[in-house]
């Protein structure tokens, strides 16, 4: 027997929307970590990544650690104001 899925209408709520704007930043940088490392998967069939491609990683990666530290940052309920 199959079942049916339900269609879900709803429109996300005004919170949802500003939760998504909140992590924005950090969605962003993941996908800069994420372009960067297939740049470098592709740089392997080219002789190798050059040192400008692993110096795109490492700040991808930073620019990761600042915004998911802000987003942590403004998120805390127990971090004093």
């Amino acid at each position: 027997m199959r079942k049916r899925l339900a269609l879900i209408a709803t429109e996300p709520t005004a919170a949802d929307l500003a939760a998504i704007e909140a992590e924005w930043p950090l969605i962003a940088a993941e996908l800069d970590v994420l372009d960067a490392e297939i740049t470098m998967l592709y740089a392997e069939d080219h002789g190798g990544p050059s040192p400008l491609d692993w110096r795109r990683l490492r700040r991808a990666e930073a620019r990761v650690t600042r915004a998911a530290a802000d987003l942590a940052a403004r998120t805390d309920p127990h971090r004093a104001a």
